[in-house]
């Protein structure tokens, strides 16, 4: 069963240039450019993957029935690879574009 799950990142003093976390070992990346009325059924991510929203909204719609809104800025880790998956439904009638950095 897919659900959400908050998860705060540590990060470490960087001096001058802030904080930041430890690096994560990415295996690829892509860009995503969706229509307004994109509306995908239950599925599974295809890989472990972070997704990153740059333009538009999207609803998530978890198997255990929870939703939560992405916006811009916002980032989730896609990781339900078994099991019923999620629904993805672009909101507000505006195309998305997103970041998909694979992890997996």
């Amino acid at each position: 069963m897919s659900h959400f799950k908050d998860v705060e990142v540590d990060m470490k003093d960087a001096g001058s240039r802030g904080q930041k976390s430890e690096a994560t070992q990415a295996t690829g990346l892509f860009f995503s450019t969706t229509g307004a009325d994109m509306d995908l059924d239950y599925h599974n991510a295809g890989r472990r993957q972070f997704v990153i929203t740059l333009e538009g909204n999207v609803e998530i719609i978890a198997s255990d029935g929870t939703k939560r809104m992405f916006g811009p800025g916002d980032i989730m880790l896609a990781d339900d690879r078994t099991g019923r998956g999620h629904i993805t439904r672009v909101v507000n009638n505006r195309p998305r574009k997103a970041i998909f950095v694979t992890i997996d």
